[in-house]
């Protein structure tokens, strides 16, 4: 939901404007601007109208006029907050994002422990500007210099030409202008628990009803990625009771097997199934304007970016919130690599590692293409219980022997599941969104000859602190920097995938 800009400093209401109109993509439906009455901060906001569509515009004014807030995100829990404050805060709207102006006005920066969801914010006090984002960075959050001024927007792209030295807030942080920058989350690092399997599957299973339960809350549809994998179909079977039509979307190559899998899963759930088939002339026509988007040049990335550029294109036309299942592999030991830890203790240090580097990676993904086509992107897997559940679940679990040539990943996560879905989806082999939907397959005929290998030895000798890894990555830098007139802001905050530590 949205996008957000605002200056602490001189107060230069033109730049946060212009700040606001590189953000329309993320906010469409209304737009404000906030001046403090200290004069020293400017709040803007682009809305997407998600909670409280009539009466939920932004900036939000405490009744004194003193405060003000701009919000980025959903905070689960409002509805209690809201009970909880009601006898010391007077509420002007039906927003979620109100909640988190008044728990401010009622505990200052401590408010931020109290709030359960996906948040980016800044609220102006005074003379004073105050800022933070969720625990595991699912919504973005970007700081900048200019003149002594603080500079904060949604993406980067806002504060290019105007700020040096940007960098993001670090997830479960927040700044305050008087404080400084505090952490106040990180992932915890919990001892497995001793547990029958049979429990650790129950518990599973109530923690992710739960979980989904939280993110369907909204006053416009909310639908469904449905690759066909496991993470997605689970998602939208735990989903679909919530609601009578439940839209589901997928794109792929004719005959891919992620096309096939989803409209297995969406003949058995019921869905209303939409579908795209991809071709080479339309990843070629739109790959400026993914990697506009994205922020990013890596390989990795960009891959899995392109299918679900074309997923939240196709989405758009039907629902604003859409349910995704990120974080699954990362919590259960999805990915092929993590056979490679023989040793548990070492498997448990890399799944932790591996959900503190979502937000600059996957989840980054995940909130620039469906935000780029104004849909509003939710994580059921990331909800704070889950996470702190699944460091209390053994190794040993997750990726499973059960005598075959290799263990089974997420195998706690299947069995949790298995009564929901067709068992060939299930225990279908893990695959990368971009090998499922056979985007790859693809690429060669799109981009193949946009960078040959002599050009791209002399492209990657010429940026050799960038370590391009291929003639691919090489034309994904190069179409990155033409995408912006000032590119160093964006290339400096490009995340690596693949640089992680190894098994030992």
């Amino acid at each position: 939901m949205c996008g957000i800009a605002a200056i602490w400093g001189t107060c230069c209401e033109e730049t946060v404007r212009t700040m606001m109109n590189r953000l329309l993509h993320r906010g469409p439906d209304a737009q404000g601007i906030f001046r403090g009455p200290g004069r020293r901060a400017v709040l803007g906001h682009r809305r997407l109208a998600i909670m409280d569509p009539a009466g939920g515009d932004q900036p939000i004014r405490s009744e004194d006029g003193r405060c003000a807030i701009v919000a980025n995100g959903e905070i689960y829990n409002f509805r209690a907050l809201r009970s909880r404050l009601k006898d010391h805060y007077r509420f002007r709207t039906r927003s979620d994002s109100e909640a988190a102006l008044a728990l401010y006005s009622e505990h200052g920066t401590a408010c931020v422990s109290d709030l359960e969801g996906m948040f980016a914010f800044a609220v102006t006090d005074g003379d004073d500007l105050f800022v933070a984002r969720d625990p595991i960075g699912i919504k973005p959050l970007y700081f900048g210099r200019k003149n002594g001024d603080l500079l904060v927007a949604s993406e980067i792209k806002a504060l290019t030409g105007f700020a040096t030295d940007v960098t993001a807030l670090p997830p479960g942080s927040w700044f305050h202008s008087r404080i400084g920058m505090r952490s106040y989350y990180e992932v915890p690092d919990l001892a497995p628990v001793n547990r029958a399997p049979e429990t650790h599957v129950t518990l599973l299973r109530a923690a992710l009803e739960r979980a989904v339960t939280k993110r369907m809350m909204s006053d416009v549809p909310v639908g469904a990625f449905l690759s066909g994998g496991l993470d997605s179909s689970i998602i939208v079977a735990l989903a679909r009771p919530h609601v009578d039509e439940l839209h589901t979307f997928s794109v792929g190559i004719e005959g891919s097997r992620d096309l096939e899998a989803a409209r297995t899963v969406a003949r058995h759930l019921d869905t209303l199934h939409h579908e795209h088939i991809l071709r080479p002339r339309e990843i070629a026509a739109h790959l400026h304007e993914i990697l506009f988007h994205l922020e990013s040049f890596d390989q990795d990335l960009v891959r899995s970016a392109i299918p679900c550029y074309f997923t939240a294109r196709l989405a758009s036309h039907v629902v604003k919130v859409i349910l995704t299942g990120e974080g699954a592999d990362e919590l259960f030991a999805g990915y092929g690599y993590y056979r490679e830890y023989d040793d548990s203790m070492l498997l448990r240090q890399e799944l932790r590692r591996s959900v503190q580097s979502l937000h600059d990676i996957n989840l980054q993904r995940v909130d620039r293409m469906t935000m780029a086509h104004s849909v509003e992107g939710r994580v059921p897997f990331l909800d704070l219980e889950m996470i702190e559940l699944a460091q209390t679940i053994p190794p040993k679990l997750k990726l499973k022997n059960t005598g075959g040539q290799q263990p089974v990943e997420k195998w706690v996560l299947r069995k949790a599941c298995e009564d929901l879905l067709p068992a060939e989806i299930v225990w279908r082999d893990k695959e990368q969104f971009d090998e499922g939907s056979g985007t790859v397959d693809l690429l060669a005929e799109a981009i193949g000859g946009w960078m040959p290998p002599t050009e791209a030895r002399l492209y990657s000798d010429r940026h050799p602190d960038t370590n391009l890894r291929s003639p691919e990555e090489c034309l994904y830098h190069k179409l990155l920097c033409q995408a912006y007139t000032d590119p160093l802001p964006v290339l400096q905050n490009v995340a690596r995938w693949a640089e992680r530590p190894m098994a030992t």
